[in-house]
């Protein structure tokens, strides 16, 4: 398998059927020399897209994710292992385990449920938010360094807000390099960006990493764009909370939590 990089660039490099190398572009934004976790999100999406096509197709749907961020998610090469945890006709539950030098830093699980066509009951999900290509984009590397954020395209509804911003974006990356990733994997790669958003305090005073991430989708996105509708809380004892109202260009398709770390930064 290839591990040269498409002539746009991408996130991700594929060293065999389980081990990725990421990019320079994967770079985070706490730290420069690790990897930002939205696009690794995604990566492990893109693993459990693939073990589902190594069997029979059995019409589920993933509508449920939850990642547990374990430890320090290095800039090196990553194993992702899958394995079909609770298998079912109609319900199946998927645990993918992230390995960086043999330890595991993510473990992620699934939630499928069967398909059936609802569009006759379906509503209760709200407003869409403007459209992207109507906003201006905003620099978000000017508030947050990093590989990652350098290579977005966020368009902010209204300027951000401390705590509260609603945003498109995108990115004209590939997430692994000279394969294609489902339009969920895609879409979920630009997921956890949330938390830098509306960032409620500046990066450089305190630290606010999020240490996971729950997806829960009442239908499945489709396009470019990933709209962020993020409002963050801080506690009084340490911590945080970003919650938001996921969007593609037809409206609301789920809601992401965050549980944050909040403390000063050292020295600040």
């Amino acid at each position: 398998m290839s591990t040269s990089a498409t002539p746009r660039g991408s996130y991700f490099e594929p060293i065999d059927e389980h081990r990725y190398k990421p990019t320079e572009h994967a770079g985070g934004a706490w730290n420069t020399e690790e990897q930002h976790f939205s696009p690794l999100g995604g990566l492990v999406v893109h693993a459990i897209d693939r073990h589902r096509a190594a069997g029979p197709d059995n019409g589920l749907v993933l509508s449920r994710i939850s990642y547990d961020i374990l430890g320090r998610l290095a800039l090196d090469e990553c194993e992702i292992q899958v394995e079909t945890i609770r298998p079912g006709r109609t319900i199946e539950l998927l645990e993918a385990v992230v390995r960086i030098a043999g330890r595991p830093v993510v473990r992620a699980r699934a939630w499928l449920l069967a398909g059936f066509d609802t569009t006759a009951v379906a509503g209760g999900a709200g407003d869409r938010l403007p459209p992207p290509e109507s906003l201006p984009a905003w620099r978000m590397s000017d508030v947050w360094p990093g590989g990652y954020i350098a290579s977005l395209d966020v368009r902010p509804v209204a300027p951000p807000r401390p705590g509260r911003t609603a945003a498109w974006v995108s990115t004209p990356l590939d997430l692994v390099a000279g394969e294609p990733a489902s339009p969920l994997a895609s879409y979920l790669a630009l997921v956890d960006t949330a938390n830098g958003i509306a960032a409620r305090q500046s990066p450089a005073e305190w630290m606010f990493p999020n240490v996971d991430l729950t997806v829960h989708l009442h239908r499945w996105p489709r396009g470019a764009w990933t709209g962020l509708d993020t409002t963050v809380a801080f506690g009084p004892s340490g911590q945080g909370l970003t919650s938001t109202v996921l969007h593609d260009v037809d409206g609301p398709v789920g809601r992401a939590q965050q549980i944050l770390t909040v403390r000063p930064q050292p020295g600040a």
